[in-house]
């Protein structure tokens, strides 16, 4: 019932803005303005209901560390169990996705589902990392607050029905919003949109992503003031020959970072796989080992900007700053690898501003006249640990340069945040966000296209019209097979129809210059090679082309099982790039067809030549139940079926180049191509 009124409601909107007459552009711009204020309010929120979590669990005086320290010791340990508890339910029953650190999840959501997010998500999410923060858990706000405004962007964009391509754009728009109210830094906000979360700097609606990070900063200004995340003290490059210590911190930051990145996902893997407990209990656990070094280190618990203010005001031992480092690593990855809510921007800053001083500490007492004080350090190890963690060193180094307004920290900050960045990498190929996506076999490097043909079944497009060679053929009947058909390979079947070699064109070659003496000595299993590979159509085209590749074969076979291995077709490479260059092509149509107001339609026309139009029909009834041959769509109403697109619970198939034995049901949307007025009549028919 509330999705059929909020489908109505956003029908009526979408027809109001269509009325309206406005550009393309233009749109985009108002959009974004409204998910820049609702990314501001939902950071406002988000940070009032950690203080509010906060001041129930340890008490209401200003400084949290402080109140952790007069907490009795079993409190300490009891409380971020509860949250545990609590958080762990809340995930388990109502939003998967808002567990861990929420940026892979926002990923993910771009790469394979067109930025489409489910609404929910930024309740949970905010819900669950308030709980788990507020509680004590080591982990950071900024990354519940870009997965909420991600959402937030995705939920307007689907209001106002926008196009795949699009709704990424406003899903960068949330994220950016999102960081800006974070942190008071709309450039770093924008930044942060498309060097992490589109992975673009090309992207083409760059303007929309700036203006929603800066109205997520107005609404923060307006309603907290015109705050900074850190009273930082003036910085001052004490000598030229300070930038030599730059170069060794970025490079221990690197290996820090790395040692992050490792830690957190092993613990990961160990709650995941190796812990057999209930999913919602986990977190359970996590908080009794989080409770137990609290005990001995408070500092850990929570955002920790206390701890990183008293760092960068210089007013902390070398020793606790070194120990710290390490306890941040081990509590945040507990917090998020046995199923807590938050995300690990902060720990990065925290780590890197422990880091930092430490070194600093080390260098200024040995050589204090070309050295600044430990606090500068700190500053700078911070840009650091988060270029080193997330591979952004871009934004790490614009949200240093917004939190200090200071000229004079760049230079060691760009050398800092660049090593770091450098050593990262070469310790490991992925990002604290993007290994997450990998281990879920996720093709990050390539985009979305590039994960396409993972989406395209065997099924659809192998080749049932093929020719076989049957082991006993002699070289004649061989020659007689190749000569006809003219393809580069021929499986070998035994009498029960059963693949037991393949036989190749270069192979058959080489033996022509003997052809009548072995016509009738040869067989075809002497010559057929048993090193082959197959596949069942319940593979995916990416599975058939890696075996393709892997033997620098044209096709490879397809069986019905892999137990009984009967031949029933083939895939050739060819119909692999087909397929994929027309889903590619699906893709592009689907997205177009809304690429003005027009969007908002159900029915909907993109014009390609004077008087033709691509167009997505939803199926007549009259065509229930029948197939693409029987109806002979083309001959009869003059236009071609492009694609069929397929909605069974709120998720959408394509099936690119149909069959025509494709029987055609109710749930399905024709994308048909030919003469507008052909296109009508089809759309008018009962």
């Amino acid at each position: 019932m509330i999705k059929k009124i909020f489908s109505k409601i956003s029908i009526r909107t979408a027809a109001l803005f269509e009325r309206a007459n406005m550009t393309e552009h233009t749109f985009m711009i108002i959009i974004a303005i409204i998910i820049g204020v609702l990314g501001g309010l939902g950071g406002v929120a988000i940070r009032a209901l950690i203080k509010l979590v906060s001041s129930i669990s340890f008490g209401g005086a200003s400084s949290l560390l402080q109140n952790i320290i007069d907490t009795p010791w079993y409190f300490i340990i009891l409380i971020p169990m509860i949250g545990g508890l609590l958080t762990g339910l809340l995930i388990y029953f109502f939003a998967p996705e808002a567990k861990g650190h929420g940026v892979p999840e926002v990923m993910q959501a771009i790469l394979l589902k067109g930025g489409f997010i489910r609404a929910r998500v930024a309740i949970i999410k905010a819900l669950s990392s308030a709980i788990t923060i507020g509680t004590g858990g080591s982990v950071g706000r900024e990354g519940p607050i870009i997965q909420i405004g991600s959402s937030i962007g995705s939920t307007v964009g689907q209001f106002f029905r926008v196009p795949s391509k699009r709704l990424k754009t406003l899903v960068g728009c949330g994220a950016a919003a999102g960081i800006a109210a974070a942190f008071n830094a709309p450039i770093a906000g924008a930044l942060f949109a498309v060097e992490i979360i589109l992975m673009d700097f090309a992207v083409a609606q760059f303007a929309p992503i700036v203006i929603s990070s800066v109205m997520a900063t107005v609404v923060s200004h307006i309603l907290e003031g015109n705050f900074t995340a850190f009273l930082v003290p003036k910085y001052e490059l004490a000598s030229p020959y300070e930038i030599i210590f730059y170069f060794i911190l970025g490079a221990i930051c690197g290996i820090v970072s790395f040692l992050f990145i490792k830690t957190l996902y092993f613990s990961e893997d160990v709650f995941d796989n190796r812990f057999k407990f209930p999913e919602y209990l986990k977190p359970v656990i996590g908080g009794l080992l989080l409770g137990i070094i609290a005990l001995a280190f408070p500092q850990i618990m929570g955002v920790g900007y206390e701890t990183i203010s008293i760092a960068l005001n210089g007013d902390m031992l070398w020793y606790i700053a070194f120990i710290l480092i390490f306890t941040k690593i081990i509590a945040t990855s507990i917090t998020l690898g046995s199923g807590g809510s938050g995300g690990i921007f902060a720990p990065s800053l925290f780590m890197g501003a422990m880091l930092g001083y430490f070194f600093g500490s080390f260098v200024h007492s040995y050589f204090p006249n070309i050295t600044a004080p430990a606090n500068a350090y700190a500053l700078v190890a911070m840009g650091g640990l988060v270029a080193g963690t997330t591979r952004a060193p871009l934004t790490s180094i614009i949200i240093v340069f917004e939190l200090t307004s200071d000229y004079q920290i760049m230079l060691p900050l760009m050398i800092t945040c660049i090593i770091s960045t450098i050593i990262s990498s070469k310790l490991s190929r992925e990002s604290i966000y993007t290994l997450k996506l990998v281990l879920r076999n996720i093709n990050i490097k390539g985009g979305t296209e590039s994960n396409i043909i993972k989406e395209i079944p065997v099924e659809d497009i192998y080749s049932k019209n093929f020719d076989t060679i049957n082991a006993t053929d002699n070289f004649s009947k061989v020659i007689n097979t190749v000569i006809k058909s003219k393809s580069p390979e021929y499986p070998v079947i035994d009498s029960n129809k059963k693949i037991i070699g393949v036989l190749f064109l270069n192979d058959v070659k080489s033996y022509l210059y003997e052809k009548d003496t072995l016509k009738n000595i040869l067989i075809a299993t002497d010559i057929a090679k048993t090193d082959f590979d197959i596949v069942t159509p319940d593979d995916t085209c990416a599975d058939a082309l890696d075996k393709i590749s892997k033997l620098n074969q044209e096709g490879v076979p397809v069986v019905n099982n892999k137990r009984d291995k009967k031949i029933i077709g083939m895939l050739w490479r060819k119909d692999i790039q087909d397929a994929y260059l027309k889903a590619i092509e699906v893709r592009e149509i689907s997205s177009n067809l809304a690429s003005s107001i027009v969007m908002k339609d159900e029915e909907t026309d993109v014009h390609f030549l004077e008087g033709y139009s691509i167009s997505e029909i939803p199926t007549p009834k009259s065509f229930i139940g029948k197939s693409i041959k029987l109806l002979n769509i083309r001959v009869k109403y003059g236009v071609d079926v492009l694609a069929i697109k397929t909605r069974i619970k709120k998720k959408e198939k394509v099936k690119a180049i149909p069959s025509p034995d494709y029987i055609i049901n109710e749930n399905d949307i024709l994308v048909v191509a030919g003469e507008i007025g052909n296109i009508n009549l089809l759309k008018n028919l009962p």
